[in-house]
């Protein structure tokens, strides 16, 4: 445990532990390979490396795995899959069924701190930031160690945790996530999902091109103060500042996340602000109805009431569509990841 993990590592640090072995730089490609493209979790595994330089560098770092503790399996085909870390601690990951492909919603922490109060997540608090292997390890378990993996196209970081709060871990891991010689995802096929830590925003458009999700979720300071308590550090105006100056390609638009939740955010009263807050923003809404579930005493708005906030986003030319849940019946849809299924 105590030697570095070479999944937590940059390809310039991969080279640099080969380089001090004496060996070529390219090496390090060869590695990477194996162990995103190849699923290899040992050493003795890689086999186009002499058994010497093997054995040298099985000596300097270690090669990390993630342990599947259990998969549950939705009535509509969604599968949560819970994973156990090295330290014990337990993450949940969410595979949804699509048109001839799976979207893997990953975890970037384990718990949350950011408290939002629909989120059973923030419930049991925040205990650390994933690590970029335990990141990548969610796609790379399920691709190489079950037959679930084998038709993933999209990656979601919308699991458990906030990833602009765990930033460098984020950034590595989608890094490798999108690299050639790594998992080799096209950046259109990832979305980063947030609650609106406005700088980082920022700060993500400056490293890289993802596609970027907000969870906005009230059209007002007041009410997203009392739903989101991020708003208090970065109320409205900050946020969607940072929203409208995210560099998105000419053909990409930025996706608001809007859970509704009856009596709450959801009258057409709502609707009309949240029309007026994001005027001249080039985006599209996700509308998503509250997902019930034990500890959360929130309600899901009636069919009528849904409707009726979608049709005044239409009316003011906004692209609005209603997110049907998956996995509800099994705690697996937005905002019910937890980490407590262990054993049970």
């Amino acid at each position: 445990m105590n030697k570095p993990n070479l999944k937590d590592m940059t390809f310039e640090e991969i080279e640099g532990v080969i380089s001090g072995l004496g060996k070529e730089k390219y090496r390090a490609r060869q590695i990477i390979k194996w162990l995103y493209q190849f699923g290899a979790t040992s050493f003795d595994e890689m086999t186009n490396l002499s058994k010497d330089f093997r054995s040298d560098i099985s000596k300097l770092v270690r090669i990390s795995t993630l342990e599947i503790t259990k998969i549950q399996t939705s009535k509509d085909g969604t599968r949560k899959i819970l994973f156990k870390l090295e330290d014990g601690n337990f993450i949940e990951s969410v595979l949804m069924p699509g048109n001839k492909h799976w979207t893997l919603c990953v975890s970037t922490q384990v718990g949350c701190r950011m408290g939002c109060k629909f989120c059973l997540t923030g419930k049991s608090g925040f205990k650390r930031d994933l690590l970029p292997s335990e990141i990548t390890g969610q796609i790379t378990t399920l691709r190489f160690d079950t037959s679930l993996g084998d038709n993933i196209k999209t990656i979601v970081l919308m699991g458990m945790g906030e990833p602009l709060e765990n930033y460098d871990n984020t950034i590595r891991a989608i890094r490798i996530i999108t690299s050639d010689p790594g998992l080799g995802f096209s950046n259109r096929r990832i979305t980063l999902s947030t609650c609106g830590i406005a700088p980082k925003i920022y700060q993500l458009g400056r490293d890289m091109c993802v596609n970027l999700a907000v969870s906005l979720n009230a059209p007002s300071d007041e009410t997203r103060n009392f739903l989101m308590p991020i708003n208090k550090k970065y109320p409205l105006e900050l946020l969607i500042k940072a929203c409208r100056e995210y560099p998105m390609p000419r053909r990409r638009r930025l996706t608001f996340e809007y859970i509704m939740i009856e009596g709450v955010n959801a009258s057409r009263e709502d609707a009309e602000s949240l029309a007026r807050l994001l005027r001249g923003v080039r985006c599209k809404l996700n509308l998503i109805p509250f997902n019930e579930c034990p500890g959360l005493p929130f309600k899901t708005p009636g069919e009528k009431e849904i409707e009726a906030f979608r049709s005044v986003l239409i009316k003011h030319n906004f692209t609005a569509t209603v997110r049907a849940s998956k996995g509800e019946d099994i705690l697996a849809a937005c905002g019910q990841l937890s980490g407590q299924g262990v054993e049970s």
